[in-house]
């Protein structure tokens, strides 16, 4: 006789199995699925009993084993099936849950959904993504469908960039008090620029083709808040305030402290945000400051670690440190320097003149002792300024190093989501393919804050469980089969994850 049976497995959850009971055994028919919960038991019982009810006849039960030999009986039925295709559903599933658990489902953009989850899952061009989207998930777009909602994508920049805020608000405790800002470039697969995309400084080494600067705003966690690209050529410096400026009419902030480094600081930067009622630690060019200046500081230092000394100069309070690690790599970058300017001096060649090299005539070198000896001075000493008055030193150097959370967020933009090169040529789909990376640095982070995961290992585990789409020759009937989910402490903790 076929029934359904429940029976509890190893890993703690509940087996549903059609089987049969004959001379006083039972025979396993076919396993239906596991459940975790009362509801996935419940869904997976009606399942079973469908199932026993497609194999009876108008006449009545068939008889279900011939010959009473239940494998011959069990060969026939596996014959009839056959593994039509597969899907990556779950991967979607969870990450479409993600992207809603950051508020981005009230833009009612599915377009901007997929494409960012795809950022997340496989970063390839916007073509190819609809393509994938097919292949992994069966979800389909036309490249009509497609451009048209890219274009929403530009006018939703201001609202995406609210709900960023807003998530940060309620489960990151964000406030404005303290924000982190940096600058990157991203390149183009091309040599022919334009108003928008030109050439500049590049850290990737591709100065000469077309880029655009793109700033980024984080909290202390590294989540991102804001996004905003500016002409490649743009100095980094100048992107700093209207940025800056802009957060603080935007969300009508009266206390801020922005944390940048060197490439930020200039007295018209610093006195800006001064004239707002903003405050600023930003990293400061040791070069640039008094040697007298520097001289007594450092002695003051006397290459003590746990020592900060502050200093009133016309950008605002100088505080500095010394870090023997930072002493150690500093000789070392002088060292090699001083060989490469002595290698030059023997060798003289049209390559960048190095560092240490001093020109006295129009054929005659040598090493500029001088600036290795200014170099020497500042040997493992770290500066920054603040307009911040009544603070620790050692809470503004602290602040400060939280700066790699931004750089952090660069990275993965970069490496996990593939933000360059840019394959776009107008500005509202580069700005578009921006936003594209923005949500999905934002889901990306909103991961790892909650799980400690990186989104690359998170990415392998979701990627592994498979929907597995059966065919029944016979009834021509489809079933959709999931494997199941990996017995272990990372898939765990992302189906925490996953059903909060």
């Amino acid at each position: 006789m076929l029934k359904v049976r429940t029976t509890k497995i190893s890993s703690g959850n509940t087996a549903v199995q059609v089987v049969n009971n004959a001379d006083h055994k039972t025979y396993i028919i076919k396993h239906i699925g596991t459940g975790k919960n009362l509801q996935e038991i419940e869904d997976l019982k009606k399942i079973g009993s469908q199932y026993i009810d497609n194999l009876r006849t108008s006449s009545g039960e068939i008889s279900f084993f011939k010959d009473e030999n239940p494998l011959m009986f069990l060969e026939e039925v596996i014959s009839n099936l056959s593994i039509k295709e597969s899907f990556h559903t779950f991967a979607h599933e969870f990450l479409d849950h993600v992207y809603k658990l950051n508020g981005f489902d009230n833009l009612e953009n599915r377009v901007l959904k997929d494409l960012s989850i795809m950022r997340i899952i496989e970063p390839v061009s916007k073509i190819d993504s609809i393509r994938l989207m097919h292949r992994y998930f069966n979800i389909n777009y036309s490249e009509g469908t497609l451009n048209r909602a890219l274009s929403k994508i530009i006018t939703q920049k201001s609202e995406i960039e609210e709900i960023a805020v807003e998530y940060a608000k309620k489960n990151l405790n964000f406030d404005f008090s303290l924000v982190f800002y940096d600058v990157t470039n991203l390149y183009f697969e091309s040599f022919k620029s334009d108003e928008f995309r030109k050439p500049g400084f590049n850290k990737d080494g591709k100065s000469q083709q077309p880029q655009v600067a793109i700033g980024l705003v984080v909290n202390s966690d590294g989540y991102p808040i804001s996004i905003e690209i500016f002409e490649g050529n743009k100095f980094e410096g100048h992107t700093f305030i209207p940025v800056i400026l802009a957060l603080k009419e935007k969300y009508n902030i009266n206390t801020l402290t922005v944390v940048a480094d060197a490439a930020m600081l200039s007295y018209d930067n610093m006195k800006a945000l001064e004239e707002n009622g903003l405050s600023f630690i930003v990293g400061a060019r040791l070069s640039k400051v008094d040697s007298k200046v520097l001289e007594s500081i450092a002695a003051k230092l006397n290459k003590e670690e746990g020592k900060y000394i502050s200093t009133d100069t016309k950008y605002g309070t100088l505080v500095t440190d010394y870090s023997r690690k930072r002493a150690q790599k500093d000789k070392s970058d002088r060292n090699k320097q001083i060989r490469k300017a002595q290698t030059h001096i023997q060798y003289p060649s049209k390559n960048r003149r190095p560092r240490f090299v001093k020109q006295i005539s129009k054929t005659a070198l040598e090493i500029n002792t001088e600036l290795i000896e200014a170099d020497e001075l500042k040997e493992g000493i770290k500066g920054y300024y603040t307009n911040l008055v009544d603070i620790n030193p050692q809470l503004i150097v602290s602040r400060y190093h939280d700066l790699w959370h931004v750089e952090k967020s660069f990275r993965i933009a970069k490496g996990d989501l593939k933000a360059r090169p840019i394959y776009h040529r107008k500005k509202d789909m580069i700005l578009s393919h921006i936003l594209i990376v923005f949500v999905s640095l934002c889901m990306s982070k909103s991961l790892e804050l909650q799980t400690g995961y990186s989104i690359k290992r998170i990415k392998d585990e979701i990627w592994d469980i498979l929907d597995v789409n059966i065919t029944d020759s016979n009834t021509h009937r489809i079933f959709t089969k999931r494997t199941l989910f990996p017995d272990s402490e990372v898939f765990s903790r992302l189906l925490q994850t996953f059903n909060s």
